[in-house]
């Protein structure tokens, strides 16, 4: 079933739109949850309320691509459960390493109080990176995923991608500080 059917389903609060958004989509959801919390069973509570979410939110959203649609809410969804954990137990894990690399090129607080501004700043850069590395740094901090498990996706090694990364944050905070964003 193709995904604007799927969303179809929502409009018409077809309950079938969750089972068939979860055959089609649930190991993807599943493993961006993974990368940010590293607990299976934290992750599959992440994945489930996905599919509630989705559900609250089709109408009045009608999104263009399904599986960016449900891969967001279950990123939010995680990053969320992931700062819930940390602030309980106070440990680490990958999202804890990708925010501490990107905090050389963007303040910690500038993702909340510039976040339209910074998106589309983001995006522009991103554009103009060869596709190679934009795979890279979307691995790495929008899905979250390990430096070893980037490193074997894109056939580089991991040192490669390690220095692919600080060449990119280090292109980015330049390319933000001249857009004017206080770093």
């Amino acid at each position: 079933m193709n995904d604007k059917d799927i969303v179809e389903m929502y409009w018409e609060r077809d309950e079938t739109a969750i089972k068939m958004s979860q055959e089609k989509y649930g190991s993807y959801c599943r493993s961006i949850a993974v990368n940010i919390l590293s607990s299976p069973e934290d992750s599959e509570e992440c994945v489930n309320d996905t599919w509630l979410r989705a559900w609250n939110a089709i109408p009045p959203q009608k999104p263009g691509k399904l599986s960016l649609f449900l891969g967001k809410i279950t990123r939010n969804l995680a990053i969320d459960r992931f700062r819930q954990n940390k602030s309980l137990k106070n440990n680490g894990g990958e999202i804890a390493l990708c925010l501490e690399e990107l905090e050389e090129c963007v303040s910690k607080g500038s993702f909340i109080e510039e976040g339209v501004v910074l998106k589309d700043l983001i995006n522009r850069f991103l554009r103009e990176l060869p596709e190679k590395n934009r795979r890279i740094f979307m691995y790495r901090y929008w899905y979250m995923m390990p430096v070893g498990e980037i490193s074997e996706k894109t056939a580089a090694s991991v040192g490669t991608v390690k220095m692919t990364l600080k060449r990119i944050r280090d292109k980015l905070k330049k390319y933000l500080e001249k857009e004017g964003v206080n770093i």
